[in-house]
């Protein structure tokens, strides 16, 4: 009887410590205190660049070759037409290239004759024995030396003329002269540029942007073109081209972006402005002590404020003299959790302690 009474309270003790430890286990996280921030747009300041109106298509004409530029009837502004003479060269040389070419295909041809004509005599004498079988050989072989050479005369006569047609230069398409250079009475080298010739029937922006611009560039991008003396006159435009690399002095990337019908106050060589769209002039921007980078990604605690719990998103960031600016992944509006992110579980509970905003 003694013996039960005392097992009984060291079971009773037991127990306890067991259902103690199961309490303890079965414990809830304790909800966490976080700092965190609200994510709303801020004004893209400097959103704005200056440029001018270019042809998207314009072509440098110059002679195929070498010679005295004798004529040049168009100057800058011209308008020209397709196929219209706009230049020319001395043709002394090639007018003389083509008489000698003309009269050695005549020489040619005249060798020609005579050699056919030898041939065929020595076929009607070997018939009856007359001249032997190499010497109408020697016959065959002189028509056909004549033959080559009659044709040879005949691509040194096509070649002599085609140079004296390259001794005017032509235009490919209907435009206006941008730049001139070269002068009557220079010496002008095949390739070397003479005239510049654009087409004013497609015409783009040209900007150059730095690399504090408040958005990242792409291709796309929708700005509004105004011109610089009448800022009223205003066209859509959006981003074509982008230089893929920055210049070298200046450190800006040369900017292309197609007008969306201009008017003809759209001059060719006019200054512009460009400036970001309505929709592209807000932006969100995150302190650096939000961002968590894992594996090459990035990504932010965004707090559930109904359930008071906190979730891992990735985003897409772009890194400006600004700041880290979102390009997607976020809205307006969200929370994100600004300290403590490493030490963070998905569903976590936390605790508002701070309410600020971006």
């Amino acid at each position: 009887m003694t013996r039960r009474f005392i097992i009984l309270p060291a079971i009773l003790a037991l127990t306890t410590v067991v259902a103690g430890c199961k309490q303890e286990a079965q414990a809830p996280e304790p909800v966490r205190p976080v700092l965190s921030v609200v994510l709303e747009p801020a004004a893209a300041e400097g959103a704005l660049a200056v440029g001018s109106v270019e042809p998207r298509y314009k072509t440098d004409l110059s002679f195929r070759v070498q010679g005295r530029l004798i004529a040049r009837s168009v100057n800058v502004g011209d308008r020209v037409a397709e196929g219209q003479a706009i230049a020319s060269i001395d043709t002394a040389t090639f007018e003389q290239s083509v008489r000698s070419a003309r009269a050695e295909l005549q020489k040619g041809q005249a060798q020609l004759v005579n050699a056919r004509a030898t041939e065929q005599r020595q076929r009607t004498l070997i018939t009856s024995d007359a001249t032997t079988k190499a010497t109408l050989d020697n016959a065959e072989q002189m028509r056909a030396s004549a033959e080559a050479a009659v044709a040879r005369a005949e691509a040194n006569l096509t070649r002599a003329q085609e140079q004296l047609g390259y001794a005017q230069l032509q235009t490919d398409f209907d435009g206006i002269v941008t730049a001139v250079s070269a002068e009557v009475g220079q010496v002008v080298s095949p390739g070397q540029t003479v005239v510049t010739v654009a087409r004013p029937d497609i015409r783009e922006a040209v900007v150059d942007i730095g690399a504090d611009f408040p958005v990242p560039l792409k291709v796309g991008l929708p700005f509004t073109v105004s011109l610089q003396l009448l800022p009223a006159v205003q066209v859509r435009g959006k981003i074509r081209e982008i230089a893929p690399e920055a210049d070298s002095v200046t450190r800006t990337r040369r900017v292309r972006i197609s007008l969306s019908n201009p008017p003809p106050s759209f001059r060719l060589g006019s200054t512009i402005t460009a400036t970001l769209a309505s929709d592209q002039t807000t932006m969100l921007r995150l302190p650096a002590s939000a961002v968590l980078n894992k594996n090459g990604e990035t990504f932010v605690w965004v707090v559930d404020l109904p359930a008071s719990t906190v979730s891992l998103r990735k985003v897409a960031l772009f890194q400006s003299e600004r700041g880290i600016e979102v390009t997607g992944g976020l809205d307006a509006g969200a929370r994100i959790v600004t300290a403590g992110i490493h030490s963070l579980k998905p569903g976590q509970h936390v605790r508002i302690d701070q309410d600020s905003k971006s």
